[in-house]
């Protein structure tokens, strides 16, 4: 898992070092440090492609535009721990109410044996998916932002053959969440592992990456149940998995 460990490392030490600029000089009195990650939850497609436009914030009524890393992004590559920055940068402090993303016209769904269907994009998304988070916002505090973009929800077939993208996305902050860690043997490239939280039922699914590792990211506080499945049918169940905020639960191989 060495890989997985450096990944977790790496986003702790960014944040710590995000926080700490309160007495640095990129760090301006009266502005709080923002980060926006884009994840992934699983989806039985090939590759579902979104076009990110942009991402704004809304301070106290007033809409700031964010300084964005916009593109096409797979979103079925966005699992097993890996993620896209979209936003890294310093706003206004104050009553952050929500977070919009912005989408393009270039999306599409790519099905089993390659073939490539545009999705059709609601013109409400032109304006942005409002996402309501209800935050005030500290001077010299990083506020880290994971958007976990739900690809069996948001992707919908049509009775024409066609598909509409309808984006379902649950966001969190590293603030009020932990994550779950583990590995998985043995894996291939469709090993799903799903966490259902036993109190409220919520679930939080990822695949496995190319070697067996999986990072939850954005877990809320509680107990879980996780559910490992491979695409050749075998499973695992591991019960008892506890989450605190701000820590990731490393759990030991999960043998299917």
């Amino acid at each position: 898992m060495k890989n997985l460990f450096k990944l977790i490392l790496s986003v702790f030490v960014v944040s710590a070092a995000l926080i700490s600029c309160d007495s640095d000089d990129s760090t301006a009195e009266g502005t709080s440090a923002m980060s926006v990650r884009l994840v992934d939850a699983p989806g039985d497609y090939e590759n579902v492609f979104i076009d990110v436009v942009g991402v704004e914030a809304i301070i106290d009524g007033e809409i700031v535009m964010l300084e964005t890393n916009a593109g096409v992004y797979d979103l079925l590559t966005l699992t097993g721990g890996n993620f896209v920055s979209l936003v890294n940068e310093d706003i206004p402090s104050g009553d952050l109410s929500q977070v919009r993303l912005v989408l393009g016209t270039e999306n599409s769904v790519v099905l089993d044996g390659g073939e490539v269907i545009a999705l059709q994009t609601p013109s409400a998304q032109q304006s942005g998916l409002k996402l309501n988070v209800n935050y005030d916002l500290q001077p010299g505090v990083l506020y880290d932002f994971i958007m976990d973009f739900k690809v069996d929800e948001s992707v919908v077939a049509q009775g024409n053959g066609g598909y509409l993208l309808k984006p379902v996305i649950r966001i969190t902050t590293s603030a009020e969440s932990g994550a779950i860690a583990g590995s998985v043997e043995p894996f291939d490239t469709e090993t799903k592992v799903t966490a259902t939280n036993d109190a409220s039922g919520e679930e939080i699914s990822a695949y496995t990456d190319e070697t067996g590792e999986f990072l939850l990211y954005g877990v809320p506080e509680g107990t879980y149940t996780l559910e490992v499945e491979s695409e050749s049918g075998l499973t695992a169940t591991v019960n008892d998995v506890t989450v605190v905020i701000g820590e990731t639960t490393v759990l030991e191989v999960i043998v299917l």
